[in-house]
């Protein structure tokens, strides 16, 4: 009774001393010098203000497309990289319970065992007599390490850490993905619109060749107009086919955002023929403060922190080990002339690596220098953030700008075209100012098309480099039931399939 007794007392001194201290460096968020200061110039020029803060979580709907809506929350539901994002949340929630449990007793083994032997002497008195004997025996042990230097709580931060930084990492799957599903959607729209304006320029230039061969088969004009009007024309139309490439290319990719075999996208028959006139865009935040929130940034900060914690991890080896024991064992057999016994023990242990002291410290040194290289990645990231706010709002601006000489060139065009072509059918100018005329309302129309497009691209560009797109996942979001269906079938999930998905600090 006193051996159990001091093992208890033992025991919970143990348990009050493992609470001693954590090894290694407590995590702080690294900091940005510049961030506070910085501010893209041409942010006042590509954003007004508006009494209401626009909801960057579902920036496409400032498009009033319901379209491309359609296909956003579509892709949201049905996309592979976006599932692929969610069954990582999953598994490192997993990884979390895995180190959860090492805070607990890491050794607790139960065996038994239990034989028969029979036996039938061949000589003496007893010869062919049979005999037997059973021989039974059952046993528990436990062995739990006591975590005096917060290797296990430092493995539990890691872990938890690592955990967030999935959750931020699948946000920023849902920024990405919902902006490639836009750039996609316009883009094959600006492609159509293109093959739309190749074949009007097409047929403004069939019209000319009929003129010119009118002409010259009433003698009025030389073969040299017809050849130069049949040249121009079937110029034209020999650009179509590329565009039309380009469009089936940028079909197939949608669809594959969407899930779906290539081509399978019914939703762009009911696209308008004509590009959407955007409105300047409304944000009041701080570049710098949305730029620190964005998903990739707080994934980046994230994976500091669980970097971090596996230094002290590490260096939890440069200590000795103590370790709580205990066993109890049961054994018998089925001899009247022997008892049955009941065994227990109970007591620490003790160990420590004192010959490897040169290897942990290098890996300590190996996790430290990991850390720097999750610093540096941040800052990195920080940087590339800042770079594509700054990079997007030029384009906005610039695009918007040249929207509009363009659209005064294409009007000069078209009245310089009919001016020419007129002038042509009367006699008072060759038919090379046609020519001339036509080959810039051609590059004209495109370059205005071309720009628009782009205009639109910019825009959406600047609402993914803000981070906008993302919302809060719960549990159906990040795997679909059919899916969460099939793994419940497979394997025993206690209900962490269902579980809400915690929202990380920002």
């Amino acid at each position: 009774m006193r051996l159990w007794v001091r093992a208890l007392a033992t025991g919970c001194g143990l348990l009050a001393l493992q609470a001693c201290t954590n090894l290694g460096p407590d995590y702080e968020e690294p900091a940005v010098d510049w961030i506070d200061t910085w501010a893209t110039d041409l942010y006042g020029q590509a954003l007004s203000t508006s009494d209401e803060m626009d909801d960057l979580s579902f920036w496409w709907e400032a498009f009033s497309d319901p379209v491309l809506n359609d296909l956003i929350s579509t892709a949201r539901k049905e996309n592979p990289t976006l599932r692929l994002a969610g069954l990582s949340v999953l598994e490192s929630k997993a990884l979390l319970g895995v180190a959860t449990g090492l805070q607990y007793p890491q050794v607790q083994r139960a065996s038994g065992s239990w034989a028969r032997t029979d036996s039938w002497p061949t000589e003496g008195d007893n010869s062919g007599d049979h005999s037997d004997l059973n021989a039974y025996d059952a046993g528990f042990d436990i062995g739990w390490e006591m975590d005096f230097w917060g290797k296990y709580r430092r493995s539990i931060e890691s872990a938890d850490a690592a955990f967030f930084a999935s959750v931020t990492n699948q946000q920023n799957a849902q920024v990405l993905l919902a902006a490639q599903v836009a750039q996609a959607y316009y883009s094959w729209r600006t492609t159509a619109r293109l093959i739309d304006i190749a074949q009007e320029n097409a047929a403004l230039q069939k019209r000319s060749l009929e003129i010119t061969t009118a002409l010259y088969e009433s003698g009025q004009s030389a073969e040299l107009d017809v050849q130069q009007a049949r040249t121009q024309y079937l110029a034209t139309l020999s650009s179509i086919p590329n565009f039309e490439i380009a469009l089936q290319q940028l079909e197939n990719a949608l669809a594959i955002l969407l899930g779906r075999e290539p081509g399978n996208v019914p939703e762009l028959d009911a696209v308008p023929a004509t590009l959407p006139n955007l409105n300047p865009l409304f944000i009041e935040a701080y570049p710098a403060v949305l730029l620190m929130r964005r998903p990739d940034v707080r994934t980046a900060a994230w994976t500091v922190a669980a970097q971090s914690a596996q230094i002290g991890v590490a260096k939890a080896d440069l200590y000795p080990s103590i370790s709580l024991f205990g066993t109890i064992g049961w054994s018998g057999n089925s001899l009247d002339v022997t008892n049955d016994t009941l065994g227990t023990a109970i007591g620490p242990s003790f160990t420590w690596n004192l010959f490897n002291y040169d290897r942990i410290e290098n890996s300590v040194r190996v996790q430290d220098v990991r850390l720097q290289q999750t610093i540096q990645a941040y800052q990195l990231t920080v940087l590339a953030a800042a770079s594509e706010i700054d990079n997007a709002a030029v384009s906005v601006v610039k695009t918007r700008e040249q929207q509009a000489l363009l659209s005064s060139a294409l009007e000069a065009a078209d009245r310089s075209l009919a001016l020419s072509t007129k002038r042509y059918q009367e006699g008072y100018s060759d038919f090379q100012r046609v020519l001339t005329a036509q080959q810039s309302r051609a590059a004209r129309s495109s370059a205005y098309v071309s720009n628009q497009g782009e205009h639109i691209n910019s825009v959406i560009d600047f609402y993914r480099a803000l981070g906008g797109g993302w919302q809060p996942a719960e549990a159906e979001d990040l795997v679909p039931e059919e899916l969460r269906q099939i793994m419940q079938e497979r394997t025993d999930w206690d209900g962490m399939l269902d579980d809400p998905v915690p929202l990380p600090e920002q």
